[in-house]
């Protein structure tokens, strides 16, 4: 999550985490060259305090401090809602495979070995900061669209969730935290074929996989499906009951990339404008924004954006 009182000239804010003086310092100075917000902790106890405060775009972590490790403070970040989805980049002078490998086994995406090089750290915090907000931005789409998304780990765990996905498994699974019941989780891992599966706990609830994004990682597509001679009007119990617009959207079946169509058309976007944001043609969105309309039963895109809105704030 971004910090929403940033500079506009700001790239993103930065914890780094390390009990070297020097590093800090180095550091620092070079992040805040480079334009970035940067926060500073000098152990992993007070990095996980900071934590309860703000989440930064991303941390620099030093794998080996006083007290609690690198690789336990990444554990116990990533074992945190607010913060599971904040990437991690370990700074250490292990250069072993099994300490690498500890380091991603803990939730970290990546690495860079002590003593640091500045133009490298830069390098690769900029592209997983890029990545972060990428994500985030697709999860927002996504739940636009009435669905939610969860990333299951190489375990089966869920390492992330969206807004929608939270609400819909916490309302069946209050002690989610604490451990989900894991049995469809399993089968969804090891299904390659897409198909629909319900989700134990709720009969409306329905899964699908959408197969590997990354090393060890596994997309679910998380959304509601009448069961057949089911009241059509009957909600699944979420924080709230959801607005008119939002059942329009819930019901539109559209697609993860329509829904990004629709966000950014929602947030006043011109067709080259987010040509230019999702790497595509205008005229593919324009072909885009054809099924969405027809899939929500409007004729301009005003009244797309408009109802596209009212659900955002439902």
């Amino acid at each position: 999550m971004m910090n929403n009182n940033l500079p506009e000239s700001s790239q993103g804010t930065v914890l780094v985490v390390d009990d070297a003086l020097d590093t800090l310092r180095m550091l620092c100075d070079a992040l805040a060259d480079e334009g970035y917000v940067v926060l500073v902790a000098r152990d992993g106890e007070e990095a996980l305090k900071r934590l309860e405060r703000t989440q930064p775009d991303a941390i620099l972590l030093d794998a080996v401090m006083p007290g609690l490790s690198g690789f336990e403070t990444c554990r116990r970040i990533k074992a945190q809602v607010a913060s599971s989805s904040i990437p991690v980049i370990f700074m250490t002078g292990l250069s072993e495979t099994s300490d690498i490998v500890a380091g991603f086994e803990a939730g970290g995406v990546d690495y860079v070995v002590k003593p640091v090089r500045i133009e490298e750290v830069l390098a690769r915090l900029a592209t997983h900061v890029r990545n972060a907000r990428v994500t985030r931005l697709a999860s927002r789409a996504v739940d636009v669209g009435g669905m939610g998304v969860l990333l299951l780990d190489a375990s089966q765990h869920i390492a992330w969730r969206s807004p929608q996905a939270e609400r819909w498994l916490r309302a069946c699974y209050p002690d989610l935290d604490g451990g989900a019941p894991s049995t469809w989780l399993h089968d969804l891992a090891g299904d390659a074929s897409g198909q629909e599966l319900r989700v134990a706990g709720h009969p409306g609830l329905v899964a699908r996989s959408l197969g590997a994004t990354g090393p060890n990682e596994i997309m679910v597509l998380l959304y509601q499906k009448a069961e057949v001679g089911a009241p059509t009007d009957a909600p699944l119990a979420t924080e709230s009951q959801p607005s008119a617009a939002l059942s329009r959207l819930e019901v539109a079946s559209l697609t993860p990339r329509e829904t990004e169509v629709l966000s950014w058309l929602a947030k006043g976007k011109t067709n080259r404008d987010i040509a230019d944001i999702l790497g595509m043609s205008p005229r593919t969105v324009n072909k885009h924004l054809e099924h969405i309309f027809e899939k929500l039963g409007v004729e301009t895109r005003t009244a797309a954006a408009a109802l596209a809105s009212r659900a955002i704030a439902a």
